[in-house]
Formats: C-alpha cells, sequence, structure tokens
C-alpha cells in the first residue's frame, strides 16, 4: 500500500500542476488578446493538450481513489458475499479494457504518430507526447484496480 500512496502523490501533485500551468496560460492568453491587442499564437493550443491531460490522469486519480461513478442497483440487491464477486467482476472487466483500449491502443495510437513524425501546429511538439498520457493512464487504472481486488479494497 505504501507505494499505492506514492503514486498517488506524485499524480495528485502532477494534475495540480498542470491545472496551475493550464491556469497561468490561459490568463496569459486573455492578457494578450485584450490587453496587449495580439493574441498568443500558441495558448489555445497548449491548453487543449493540458486539457488532455488533466482529463485523462484524472480519470486514473479518480479511479485509483475510487470516487469514479458507478452505477450501484444491482450491488444494493444482492447479498455481501455476492456483492465482493460482483465488484471483483467489474474490476476484471475494467482491467480488460484499459489494456485493450487505453494501454494497447494508446501504445499504438502514440507509436504512429511518432513513426508519421507528427508534430503540433503551434507548440512543434511531437504528438507522440500528447497521446502518451493514455497509456500511462490506461497503466495506472490496471494497477489500481488490480490492487483492489488484491487488497480487497472493493468498497
Amino acid at each position: 500500500m505504501e507505494i499505492r500512496k506514492k503514486i498517488d502523490k506524485v499524480l495528485g501533485n502532477t494534475l495540480v500542476l498542470i491545472m496551475a500551468v493550464m491556469v497561468v496560460n490561459v490568463l496569459w492568453q486573455v492578457f494578450t488578446r485584450f490587453i496587449v491587442g495580439t493574441p498568443s499564437s500558441f495558448t489555445d493550443e497548449l491548453a487543449r493538450y493540458l486539457m488532455i491531460w488533466v482529463g485523462v490522469l484524472g480519470a486514473a486519480y479518480v479511479s485509483g481513489k475510487r470516487m469514479h461513478v458507478a452505477i450501484d442497483l444491482i450491488p444494493r440487491k444482492i447479498s455481501k458475499p455476492n456483492q465482493v464477486k460482483l465488484k471483483i467482476f467489474v474490476n476484471i472487466l475494467i482491467i480488460i479494457f484499459c489494456l485493450a483500449a487505453l494501454v494497447i491502443g494508446g501504445a499504438r495510437l502514440v507509436y504512429i504518430t511518432y513513426v508519421l513524425e507528427q508534430y503540433s501546429p503551434a507548440l512543434q511538439i511531437p504528438l507522440a507526447l500528447v497521446y502518451l498520457v493514455i497509456p500511462i493512464s490506461g497503466l495506472l487504472i490496471i494497477f489500481y484496480k488490480v490492487s483492489d481486488i488484491f487488497n480487497k479494497q472493493l468498497f
């Protein structure tokens, strides 16, 4: 559990940092557009990429804190032992989805954009770096769900 706490702390601090950079970035955009009269060319694109990172990494963080949206209609109507079995089954489904869609699919997306040498128009950074958050988030969610199953922290 010690490693989980460290990952939670690093991930939480990373999200705070990304949000802080995003706020400063948007404030700079507003300042250059309305005060200076010449809008900055990179701020729109940077805000978009930071929003992607916050959204996807935030999903992993919320999953690790077990605060994600869940429909609990069925679990409330079954016995406690069956609730545990259902939660394990649901976590296994989440692991399979994250492995297939986020880790494997995301890694393929990163690889394709890297091989094709796609760069963002304004920032001129490789789009593979922008998309790298997808497999990272998938691995984090898998880690959290496996940890939940093995540590019996399903509720």
